[in-house]
């Protein structure tokens, strides 16, 4: 739950306006659309070993000098969800559509940048015209190209994309991608930012509030297997890449994309349309690796709730697969593949 921030961001913002304050300043972020409910107390990074670990994950103020303030940004946020709604493609008509609501959510690292960004391209270059797709990313760089990945744009992308959606046909796909902590809350972070984190319950009662009634969850995260139990239920599959006391791998500032995002994303999409058939691929790829790498099992977890499973199915029917999409890193390190060619 959120915490009411918006007297002391108000207070806050009033001094450094005084001051002058336009960069650097981690009191000087607006308030935070529906920021009037309670909030849990921020969310721990989760960590893995060297493909992601407590070092890699060190809070910074990374904020660009070039960049808007980080008050321009965040009033800025509205408009930039808008703009990207408005630049989906018209929806196809006659059958099923995909809307995918990619979710990279720590801006200190771009491995999660690359891999909302790689979801991007992927979906309508592989499936087609009838795959949309909207990126939320946290990073430095992006500032002023993606809305943010935060609680409120989430929210408001959502609220979009119900919209344009036709409920009883088409289908939600959201793909969040970020650390996650073992009391199964998805880190949120753009220093200086002050953001909402996200856990399970607020997850579930974020799309239960919506009119969405096929659905498709996937989380990228440590311990995210916490979010089975609040996300189950009939129409929604749910897919996440550990189990609720497990953490997953391939994070970092020296990674280019996680474990799970090239077992499921890279690899399995590019060799099969079945979203619960590329998991299953993915499950024993992430495996070999984990056991060749000497790491304790993430063992990603699947639940497939009555009605999801036929629904793609429909949808599948209605799409002829382009060739693969190889995976480049919007920003690559100097440690792992650079361009990466599905297997």
């Amino acid at each position: 739950m959120r915490i009411a921030l918006t007297a002391l961001l108000a207070f806050a913002a009033g001094v450094l306006l005084m001051l002058g304050i336009a960069h650097h300043a981690p009191q000087a972020a607006a308030p935070l659309a529906n920021s009037g409910q309670a909030r849990p107390a921020p969310a721990t990074s989760a960590t893995a070993p060297s493909t992601g670990t407590d070092e890699d994950t060190t809070a910074s103020d990374n904020w660009p000098d070039q960049a808007p303030s980080p008050e321009q940004v965040i009033y800025a946020q509205r408009g930039m969800v808008r703009k990207a709604l408005a630049g989906l493609g018209p929806r196809v008509a006659g059958q099923p559509n995909l809307y995918v609501l990619a979710f990279g959510a720590d801006g200190g690292e771009d491995v999660f940048r690359n891999e909302a960004e790689y979801t991007a391209k992927l979906f309508p270059a592989r499936f087609g015209a009838s795959s949309h797709v909207m990126v939320l990313e946290n990073n430095p760089a992006t500032l002023e190209q993606h809305p943010l990945a935060t609680w409120s744009n989430l929210e408001e992308a959502l609220d979009g994309l119900a919209d344009v959606m036709k409920p009883d046909q088409d289908i939600l796909l959201l793909y969040l991608t970020t650390h996650g902590d073992e009391d199964h809350n998805l880190l949120v972070d753009m220093d200086p930012l002050p953001l909402d984190q996200i856990g399970a319950t607020d997850l579930a009662d974020i799309l239960n509030k919506r009119p969405f009634k096929w659905k498709v969850v996937v989380v990228n995260a440590c311990y995210s297997g916490g979010f089975v139990p609040e996300l189950r239920g009939e129409g929604t599959l749910v897919i996440t890449a550990a189990r609720t006391d497990r953490s997953s791998f391939g994070c970092g500032s020296d990674s280019d994309i996680t474990y799970f995002g090239r077992a499921w994303l890279v690899d399995g999409l590019n060799r099969t349309p079945d979203f619960i058939e590329a998991y299953r691929q993915a499950s024993g790829e992430i495996a070999q690796w984990e056991q060749k790498d000497k790491l304790t099992a993430s063992e990603p977890q699947i639940d497939v709730g009555a009605g999801i499973a036929a629904q793609l199915a429909q949808w599948r029917q209605h799409v002829t697969p382009g060739p693969a999409v190889a995976f480049k890193p919007a920003v690559a390190t100097n440690k792992s593949t650079h361009a990466l060619t599905p297997r």
